[in-house]
């Protein structure tokens, strides 16, 4: 206590309890050295700081990271284990985070003690009191180096693998396993003039050419689908709206345990490539068929379009002024009106796109003359994918006439051959048979004088009896060799082409084929195995089957007259050939008697080519049958085995000819 001039008069002091405080100030101070021990088991940097920033407590593991003392590094000192690039961020970061009390977090290289400056991830929250004032900020730093470290190197190889793929002379797509668009090298999205977002709907925005999309939606699915590789053709549109040809081929990228995680796409262009081609086919074609072709009118067909484009010497064909517009109605007032069907089935067989067309018919010309023509056409695809026909058309009268009178003196040779080989066959018999009936008639008589005798001559007519016996054997035994004609033996058998057998059948029937009006097809298997058999014998089937499917057809006048051969190897493994026709057929009853001798459904028919036949099939051990067929027509059929070595010697001799040579001609 002072006076008014300063100087201390006296001393006045109170003596204050503070034991309870001095026992809780100890408490308090081991509870922190209890909770800073369990702060640094914590595996990661932990710090503290007051509301404004000051660092006041840092966890263990950073001071030994760092190889900092808690003295350099409070406060604001813990600065200087900030790596320079960052230190400007990560303060601007700190005291953005103060002002506005929000937590966040930020990444950082930190100085470790020996020099090495590492990633980590800063993160910082707030301690508040029950007023919401901030009275702490705790955080930690989580070293994510390695991390880093792992980024930054997958960052260059994407730099570097987009670097290669912008390089590549052709437009890149990467796609995500169900075909989401990841990714567009940068030719691509200059080719499109759109953005990754647009592409995206490329099945919608027009980037497929519209005749295209339906077969490029179903490649796509299908790959995706299965997992087998993209490659197809197919039209992008580029941003000044021309579509061109690209090669679509793409490869799916698996993960270890083979799903697919991505798909790389490459599109090549190809667009002039397909106009050289296109162009080259249509300069071949009408090379080739100028060349081979000689004296005959060219012609050709754009199906979608319903053009056509004639040569000149097409109209002059077809008697026609030549520039005439050529319409359908046009060429049908010129056909004959028996052939009309054939246009009929051209124009079908063209709309759905089969390559190769060939018909024979008949036109009527201005003064009603008849022209026999040969058309022969093929099919390609042009740039838009429609099909268009090139071909020729021969003038083939004056050889349709020739034909004819060749193929009738044939047909007067025939008939004489088969006169004289009745003729034969019935002086065969007659000598044959002959003698032994003179011989029966001599012994008779002579028997009957040698019993008139008396006495008897017993012992002389009796000889006589035996050579009357022996006679009467020997004629018998030759209406047994007849019948033996006719008799099922089996034969040595012997390796047979069948293919090569009905094209020999074919080249012989072909004169009167195209004098009908016939168009024969064949559908002859590859690879079909030898049939065992006797090839004579086979190919006189075959030609009786065709004659009778030619016969078939002859009278129809209201579809085409189509004979179609073909082989096959059936499921049993034996062989199989069949004839159909477009005829007018025959009825059930038919169908069970036409392989018995002597039934014929022919005015002149004499009922003897298929009992013949299904004798010389069953001697090859094998089956023949007919069957209507749904539409109209019939459809006859035989079954032989394939040859095998171990068959040819199972039998002792060939497989006889019905009727001898003579009689295999006239059947």
């Amino acid at each position: 206590m002072r006076d008014e001039a300063g100087t201390i008069i006296r001393w006045y002091g109170t003596n204050v309890d503070i034991e309870d405080r001095k026992r809780a100030d100890q408490a308090l101070r081991e509870s922190e050295r209890n909770l800073r021990q369990i702060i640094n088991t914590i595996p990661t940097a932990i710090w503290s700081t007051r509301p404004d920033g000051y660092c006041d407590f840092l966890h263990d593991r950073w001071l030994d990271f760092t190889g900092l003392s808690m003295e350099q590094a409070e406060g604001w000192g813990w600065r200087v284990a900030i790596h320079p690039d960052d230190f400007d961020e990560l303060v601007r970061f700190w005291k953005a985070s103060l002002a506005s009390g929000s937590p966040g977090e930020t990444e950082a290289r930190m100085r470790r003690f020996d020099g090495e400056y590492r990633w980590f991830l800063f993160l910082g929250d707030t301690l508040r009191d029950e007023a919401g004032n901030i009275v702490r900020w705790y955080g930690t730093n989580v070293e994510i180096d390695d991390r880093k470290r792992a980024e930054q190197a997958l960052v260059e190889s994407e730099r570097q693998s987009r670097l290669i793929v912008n390089t590549i002379p052709g437009l890149v797509a990467i796609f995500d396993e169900d075909g989401e668009p990841e990714s567009l090298n940068e030719q691509f999205l200059e080719y499109l003039g759109q953005t990754l977002e647009e592409f995206a709907h490329w099945a919608t925005n027009g980037t497929v050419h519209p005749d295209d999309l339906s077969r490029h939606i179903d490649a796509l699915t299908q790959s995706l689908g299965t997992g087998r590789g993209i490659d197809f053709e197919t039209r992008l549109r580029r941003f000044d709206g021309t579509y061109r040809w690209f090669q679509l081929r793409g490869q799916p990228l698996r993960a270890s345990n083979g799903c697919i995680v991505r798909w790389y796409v490459l599109m090549t262009d190809i667009d002039d490539r397909k106009r050289a081609e296109e162009e080259l086919r249509r300069s071949e074609a009408f090379l080739a068929e100028g060349q081979n072709l000689a004296r005959m009118g060219s012609f050709s067909w754009d199906v979608s379009k319903a053009e056509m484009v004639w040569s000149e010497q097409l109209y002059r064909i077809f008697d026609l002024q030549p520039g005439l517009h050529v319409t359908f109605q046009l060429i049908a007032s010129r056909f004959h009106p028996e052939d009309m069907p054939m246009l009929g089935d051209m124009v079908e067989r063209a709309e759905r796109g089969e390559n190769d067309l060939e018909y024979r018919h008949r036109i009527i010309t201005s003064d009603r003359s008849i022209k026999h023509l040969h058309l022969i056409a093929h099919g390609v695809r042009n740039s838009i994918g429609a099909m268009e026909y090139i071909g020729a058309v021969l003038d083939i009268t004056q050889r349709r006439l020739s034909e004819e009178a060749l193929e009738k003196v044939r047909t007067e040779l025939g008939l004489a051959m088969r006169i004289m080989s009745l003729g034969a066959l019935t002086a065969s018999i007659a000598h044959e048979v002959n003698q032994p009936l003179a011989g029966i008639i001599t012994n008779a008589g002579t028997c009957l004088r040698m019993l008139a005798d008396d006495p008897p001559n017993i012992n002389g007519a009796r000889e006589t009896a035996r050579r009357t016996i022996r006679d009467g054997n020997r004629a018998a035994d030759v209406i047994t060799r007849l019948r033996a004609l006719f008799s099922k033996r089996a034969a040595v058998m012997e390796p047979v082409d069948l293919n090569e057998a009905i094209r020999e059948v074919i080249a012989l029937s072909l004169g009167e084929l195209q004098r009908n009006s016939i168009s024969l097809i064949t559908k002859l298997a590859t690879g079909l195995p030898m049939a065992a058999g006797d090839r004579v014998q086979l190919q006189q089937v075959i030609m009786n089957l065709l004659r009778n499917a030619i016969d078939a057809v002859m009278t129809v006048s209201d579809r085409p007259r189509r004979v179609v051969i073909a082989t096959e190897l059936g499921e049993d493994g034996n062989i199989r050939l069949s004839v159909e026709d477009a005829g007018i057929g025959f009825g059930a009853q038919d169908m069970e008697q036409i392989f018995e001798a002597f039934y014929t459904t022919k005015a002149d028919g004499m009922g003897i080519g298929l009992s013949v036949s299904r004798s010389i099939i069953e001697n090859h051990r094998g089956r023949i049958w007919a069957e209507a067929n749904d539409g109209s027509g019939v459809t006859v059929c035989f079954s032989i085995p394939e040859f095998l070595e171990d068959r040819t010697s199972q039998v002792d001799g060939r497989v006889p000819t019905p009727g001898g040579a003579g009689m295999q001609r006239g059947f």
